[in-house]
């Protein structure tokens, strides 16, 4: 596979970044290759460290999911129109591209529209999910993959998978703290009468432990029901790429709303006591939408992950290339901290330089 080191324009060789207290910096006690569930330290002062800069314009993907395991950061992403490329990471700045890890062949039930993917490793192996269609119009379908190895390459395992008729994309596996697995997904299709938009509902379901299906019914999570939101577009009126984990004994789950190439896509989060709710929306909402004045458009479809150190979290998400509908995509990373009443902020988006996640430069 073709390998090439991309490096995120804006590093300053030699230069430190000084960081103010930042509310409540997280700390991730999760095992590698496992979304970690928190235990935030009330403050932490980011250190003095070499600095990156928002975006990663070298790095041109949507919807990024970024699995730490092994010491490393693995980016899977919608890359290719026939499969996935992957980047792999020692600090979530500085990344290696390793080019193809799933790729369409004659044999593969999806032929187009490969999206989203997610990488979870359980049971020693490494599971990829992701959604795709096979025909123009004939609506999307989720699908599983399977790997020993991060870096792939992954086949596939159940494609279509967890098929009730539905067309849906953007599944998020998510392995509760006793082991159980979950399936979040986004339903999605068109309405044309009394006007025409599209929607996005975010459902959830119980996994059986082999990954072969569901344990149970899906369940309604969340929609676009809030002012932020845009619940009456005549666009897209949508929930979607959702992302579960856990802190302090309470389920979160980051979300994103409206459609990918508007600059009302933004992210919000939920909180729920199990993992298939009730899902409360929270009051601080939205977490990252456009804003002009520093060039972001379209932030969305975001991951969360640890520091090498595990004493921080950070959200990986895109943004719009530039200003314009459609301007492609572009990689994003941006702490994520925690309130005294466990609420989430963002620390961002942000143009202006950053310190260096905590104990990449170490």
């Amino acid at each position: 596979m073709k390998r090439m080191t991309l490096v995120l324009p804006g590093i300053m060789a030699g230069m430190s970044c000084f960081a103010a207290t930042a509310g409540g910096m997280a700390s991730a006690n999760g095992q590698a290759g496992q979304r970690a569930s928190t235990n935030a330290s009330p403050e932490a002062n980011v250190p003095a460290i070499p600095c990156y800069t928002n975006p990663n314009a070298a790095v041109s993907m949507g919807d990024p999911f970024a699995l730490r395991h092994g010491g490393m950061y693995y980016l899977y992403a919608t890359s290719a129109g026939d499969g996935f490329k992957a980047w792999r990471s020692k600090d979530l700045v500085n990344w290696t591209e390793l080019g193809y890890v799933y790729r369409r062949t004659s044999n593969t039930w999806g032929t187009g529209s490969f999206w989203a993917p997610e990488v979870t490793h359980y049971r020693g192996k490494f599971y990829m999910v992701y959604s795709c269609n096979r025909e123009r119009g004939g609506g999307f379908r989720l699908c599983i993959a399977v790997s020993d190895r991060p870096e792939g390459p992954f086949t596939d395992l159940h494609a279509p998978w967890c098929d009730n008729g539905w067309s849906c994309i953007d599944a998020d596996l998510f392995i509760d703290d006793d082991g159980a697995p979950y399936l979040f997904f986004d339903k999605v299709g068109t309405v044309t009468n009394p006007v025409k938009y599209m929607y996005g509902m975010i459902y959830g379901m119980k996994l059986k432990p082999d990954l072969s299906g569901p344990a149970g019914e899906p369940v309604l999570c969340a929609q676009a029901d809030h002012e932020w939101e845009d619940p009456l577009s005549t666009l897209s009126r949508c929930n979607e790429g959702a992302f579960v984990f856990t802190h302090g004994g309470r389920y979160y789950m980051t979300y994103s709303v409206s459609h990918y190439a508007s600059p009302r896509y933004g992210i919000g989060y939920a909180t729920a006591p199990a993992p298939l709710g009730p899902w409360t929306k929270a009051a601080n909402n939205p977490l990252a939408v456009t804003d002009a004045s520093i060039g972001v458009s379209g932030p969305g479809h975001n991951s969360v992950v640890s520091s090498p150190d595990g004493t921080e979290l950070f959200m990986v998400y895109h943004t719009h290339a530039n200003m314009e509908r459609k301007g492609g995509r572009v990689l994003n990373i941006d702490r994520l901290v925690f309130g005294g009443e466990g609420e989430l902020k963002l620390i961002g988006p942000t143009r202006a330089p950053q310190p260096y996640p905590s104990a990449a430069s170490k």
